[in-house]
């Protein structure tokens, strides 16, 4: 009898209904990333063209995907699990962006060859396809293993320079505070779900309701998902890793990890919080509102005595993700848009900078520390002008894509009744004057540094002690004999020589500092673009405000 009801079951299964046309961009991001790997596999180890080459092909395929579905109705797909509208779109196509450019940033890459060019691809390509998931979940159990998918190729990425202990360690540091931040992530997660009986998010909201709204279930739920999360985006006080994970990682993965990591997480943020739990609204704003205005001032008091750029910019992006936090918390369409156009405008001039970085590593033997820059704007303009224009946009200087959205973010907390919340951007931005005009001064007002004569007969490997990023710190670069020429970060890959000189390089560089610049004088593009993410959930948004 119980074989006879199974096999009723099974005929009356019916499948999910699942729109292809809308999952193309994930079918196009798993595909290209089967075959970067079987490419890496089957061919030379080496082989950074070819595998560079599949990588852009896969990922110029997705964005054309994600462009194509950009003016279709919202879909929802795999029973409602993924929700293609335009906030996952717009987030999606920042990511592979993002990616597209770490790609040439890692042709000259000795961490990417030391992985293999395959192997390092196909994990970014995994990691990009979890960040279009998760821009695109609409259920519990899919925003988990959206996450996961995400985060754990970049755990492998962030360690893959193995010859460097600070590399290593960064990943393994970036392995335990991740997993402690998902632990706490589902922890909340299995609250909300008890309290509300549900795993999508408009079943959670219709459960929640009013009767739940400040129910001490619902609410546990919502302070550990908010924890969780706040580790995922480096909103103090969970940041700490932050600043070491950046500065021990590759920094194409850096580069990376600083803008599509955030750009995803901040996406399934929005959507969780304002739909999910649209109805205890009145209880997360003000919790979100102190994190918000905590992580301005410590992003930016930690930043000001940082001599390493990326740790710099790390806590930059602390900052960073407490002005974004405005734009999600007041919970309305015009915050949303700012907050994503935040976001796009975050992404153009942080890449500017870390390419840059990434350059100077390669050509100089003092890694990432600010000295890498001194006297860049004599010898080279090409890299000075987009450094220069990365860090005026950073902090916010009127013509440049950082000012605008900055604007559009205080315009949005003045509409959402946190008129003080503008006003700890205007006074985070202030201070963030202070480290990046060093930034600025040491490229155009200081010489570049001095290197003592090189040792007779010395060998080739005793330069070792100056490869860039070698996890030292700055006192102990200063103790060492410094060589007579430039010293190049790592040994030179097979296939082409090692250095920073790569026009490829140097090109995206221009091209992500001049659009910065194009943005900041005529934003409409960008905002027309971010649009699309705030109309895309406006009806919610409508019933949060009417309730806030």
């Amino acid at each position: 009898m119980s074989l006879l009801s199974l096999a009723q079951t099974v005929t009356n299964f019916e499948a999910p209904d699942v729109d292809y046309a809308a999952l193309s961009p994930a079918i196009a991001l798993t595909v290209g990333l089967v075959i970067v790997l079987a490419a890496g596999v089957i061919g030379p180890r080496g082989n950074r063209w070819l595998s560079s080459g599949l990588t852009l092909l896969t990922l110029a395929i997705t964005a054309g995907l994600l462009i194509w579905r950009l003016g279709e109705p919202d879909a929802e797909i795999i029973a409602g699990a993924l929700g293609v509208d335009g906030l996952s779109i717009t987030i999606a196509l920042m990511c592979v962006v993002a990616a597209a450019f770490v790609v040439p940033l890692q042709l000259r890459d000795v961490a990417a060859e030391e992985a293999g060019f395959g192997e390092s691809h196909a994990l970014l390509l995994g990691s990009v396809l979890g960040m279009l998931l998760l821009a695109e979940a609409q259920n519990l159990i899919t925003f988990f293993i959206a996450l996961e998918l995400l985060s754990i190729p970049l755990y492998v990425l962030c360690g893959s320079h193995r010859i460097r202990g600070s590399s290593l360690e960064s990943g393994l540091k970036y392995l335990i505070i991740g997993s402690l931040g998902s632990a706490t992530l589902l922890y909340g997660m299995a609250f909300i779900y008890g309290g509300s009986g549900a795993t999508d998010f408009d079943a959670i909201a219709a459960g929640i309701g009013t009767d739940l709204a400040d129910d001490p279930l619902i609410l546990i739920g919502i302070a550990l998902c908010a924890v969780g999360l706040a580790f995922k985006v480096s909103v103090a006080p969970f940041h700490q890793w932050t600043p070491d994970v950046y500065e021990g990682a590759p920094t194409p993965i850096t580069s990376f990890m600083a803008v599509a990591t955030k750009a995803a997480a901040f996406a399934v943020f929005a959507r969780f919080f304002i739909v999910a739990l649209g109805p205890s609204v009145d209880q997360w704003q003000p919790a979100l509102a102190a994190l918000a205005a905590i992580s301005i001032i410590v992003g930016n008091v930690g930043a000001l005595g940082q001599d390493s750029l990326k740790r710099l910019l790390g806590y930059s992006g602390v900052a960073q993700a407490g002005y974004i936090l405005v734009g999600l918390l007041v919970a309305t369409e015009e915050g949303v848009s700012a907050m994503v156009f935040y976001l796009a405008a975050y992404t153009i001039m942080n890449l500017a900078a870390f390419a840059v970085i990434a350059v100077r590593e390669r050509e100089t033997p003092f890694g990432d520390d600010i000295e890498s820059v001194q006297g860049l704007g004599r010898d080279r303009p090409a890299l000075a002008w987009p450094l220069t224009i990365a860090m005026l946009a950073l902090a916010g200087l009127p013509g440049t894509a950082g000012f605008m959205g900055k604007l559009f973010l205080i315009e949005s907390s003045v509409g959402g009744d946190y008129t003080w919340l503008g006003v700890m951007i205007v006074i985070g931005s202030m201070i963030s004057l202070a480290y990046y005009l060093r930034v600025i001064s040491a490229i155009w007002m200081r010489p570049a540094p001095q290197l003592a004569p090189a040792i007779a007969g010395a060998s080739p490997d005793a330069h070792g002690a100056f490869h860039a990023g070698d996890g030292s710190s700055r006192e102990d670069r200063e103790d060492r004999p410094r060589p007579s020429g430039p010293v190049l970060a790592g040994r030179a890959l097979r296939g082409g020589p090692s250095g920073g000189r790569c026009s490829l390089v140097v090109g995206a560089t221009i091209i992500a500092a001049a659009a910065t610049i194009v943005f900041g004088i005529a934003p409409s593009p960008l905002v027309d673009f971010a649009e699309n993410a705030g109309s895309s959930i406006v009806e919610m948004v409508g019933q949060v405000g009417q309730t806030g």
